[in-house]
């Protein structure tokens, strides 16, 4: 029987001819939402571009232009300009754009989808790259009261996307009733930390938790209760006041918004580890790092008496004290100037105050914690010495502290140090990996004190450095802001003024500092 002969293939057309390197050449080059569709085009597509998204990315960019709508246009354009699938997006504006939020939140939520968890604050001052230059810049509020003969009305915005592939993300708030006085449901937020990371990894401590509190909140409580509920693994850092507006991934929710039951005192990002993650996703990990901007000065001192008042200001606390070892009490003003005539040039002051403290959360048996916290001074009198806050109790042993440039570039340069042994280990890495991927640092957010900045160091671009130094190409992201959140043993620079105590005290709410984080990424090791 005689065979047919075959037909001649039809030869492939069109995007069928493409190949898949270069198909994943063209999809590496499309904007965010074009990659987003073309996921959808195929099953082979989609594949290609989970490949091209397989390990993180942190994107941000800033805008000073004064329309805000033109600046918020800037940076989205800039962020969403490669691909990306945003887990997570933090929005920062320069103080004088307050009444913006609502609507940058809103204008962010339709860009980035409904599911992604958001945060907009104000801020008085933004770190990173400009949106049209690239050019990277700490910009500071006071920058355009200096230049008051510009024509830009001091308005700033930086936005930072993330995509942390083998993590989930979600915004939780700490809400306090507006019927019940000024307690917030601290336990009720602790928990809800603990049940969304157990329900994701397993495990009730996330391996990072991004905080904001509000303008009035006072976070000593809640960091407390933080530390003791968390595993020493688990990164806090953040901004402990500023204004915000915050959207879940699951709901949406005004800070200031139409609650006629809630206020809300401060806002979470939580970053949890997704145990159902594919066995092919590497491990993400957080670094943290913090450079202090204070130094210890004088002898020790112990409270004797304490009284605390309430005024428009805020919660001050009068005390009286004597130094360690002696009986005389001393009058306030009088210690003030003991410890001024210490300092060459007239800087702030706080006292750190180290005590021991029993904390429980919800039903778990108490812990006993050591900690460090710092108060303002305010000023004194022939009997009282009045500082920011309240918690300290008659007894109590305290130090002084005064804001130090020298100091700070100091802890600065030790970050520097700290990042380039980071980057020494990601090169070994690559060297001897033995069958598994190279360690790379994929981005860092910073977190400073607006006391900070050129004004303070005299020089610009110094609490950027230890990322410019050593990752010069990666993204960052920061603010400058009212106090610093960052967990973890303090890094107050010690001295001989301070004693064993203080040093090993733990603190969650700094002055003068700058939080680091860095993100790096380990591929999964490859199969054979």
């Amino acid at each position: 029987m005689e065979k047919k002969p075959k037909e001649p293939l039809t030869p492939l057309t069109g995007f069928a001819s493409i190949n898949e390197d270069l198909v994943q050449n063209i999809l590496k080059r499309t904007p965010a939402t074009s990659f987003a569709s073309a996921a959808c085009v195929s099953k082979s597509w989609n594949d290609n571009c989970n490949q091209i998204l397989s390990k993180p990315k942190l994107a941000s960019a800033f805008s000073l232009n004064p329309d805000p709508k033109v600046a918020l246009q800037e940076v989205v354009s800039k962020v969403l300009s490669e691909p990306i699938r945003p887990q997570f997006a933090i929005a920062n504006v320069i103080e004088n754009g307050v009444e913006y939020l609502s609507e940058t939140l809103y204008l962010l939520a339709a860009k980035l989808g409904s599911k992604t968890p958001i945060i907009v604050s104000c801020t008085n001052g933004i770190i990173g790259r400009d949106a049209v230059t690239g050019e990277h810049k700490e910009v500071m509020l006071e920058d355009f009261w200096v230049d008051a003969a510009s024509n830009n009305s001091g308005f700033g915005m930086l936005l930072t996307v993330g995509y942390l592939p083998g993590l989930k993300v979600e915004a939780f708030p700490l809400l306090r009733p507006r019927k019940a006085g000024p307690v917030a449901m601290i336990d009720n937020f602790v928990m809800d930390i603990k049940n969304y990371s157990a329900s994701v990894s397993g495990s009730t401590s996330p391996a990072l938790i991004i905080m904001f509190g509000g303008e009035e909140a006072d976070l000593k409580p809640v960091m407390e209760k933080l530390d003791h509920a968390m595993s020493r693994e688990t990164i806090i850092a953040g901004g402990r006041r500023s204004q915000f507006l915050y959207r879940r991934g699951t709901e949406a929710r005004n800070v200031n918004g139409s609650s006629t039951k809630y206020f809300t005192d401060a806002v979470a990002l939580i970053f949890a580890r997704d145990e159902d993650k594919p066995s092919g996703e590497g491990k993400i990990q957080f670094h943290s790092a913090i450079s202090s901007g204070v130094s210890a000065i004088g002898p020790r001192y112990k409270a004797v008496s304490v009284k605390e008042t309430q005024s428009e200001t805020g919660l001050t606390t009068w005390l009286t004290a004597r130094r360690q070892g002696e009986q005389e009490i001393l009058g306030g003003q009088m210690i003030i100037d003991s410890i001024e005539s210490e300092l060459v040039n007239k800087t702030e002051l706080f006292i750190g105050v180290s005590k021991q403290r029993q904390c429980v959360t919800g039903s778990e048996n108490p812990k006993l914690l050591r900690s460090l916290a710092l108060h303002q001074v305010k000023g004194g009198d022939g009997e009282h010495l009045l500082v920011s806050g309240d918690g300290i109790g008659s007894g109590d042993y305290f130090h002084f502290y005064h804001s130090d440039p020298k100091a700070a570039l100091c802890a600065c340069s030790n970050v520097s140090k700290y990042f380039r042994n980071l980057k020494l280990d990601c090169r070994s890495c690559q060297l001897h990996g033995g069958g598994v991927g190279s360690k790379e640092v994929v981005g860092g957010l910073v977190f400073s004190c607006w006391g900070r900045g050129e004004s303070f160091f005299g020089h610009s671009n110094v609490d950027s450095s230890p990322f410019l130094d050593n990752f010069p190409g990666i993204p960052m992201a920061g603010i400058f802001g009212c106090g610093e959140v960052g967990r973890g043993f303090t890094m107050l620079n010690a001295d001989d003024h301070e004693d064993q105590e203080e040093k090993t005290s733990c603190c969650c709410l700094h002055v003068y500092s700058t939080i680091y984080v860095l993100v790096s990424y380990t591929p999964a090791p490859l199969k054979h």
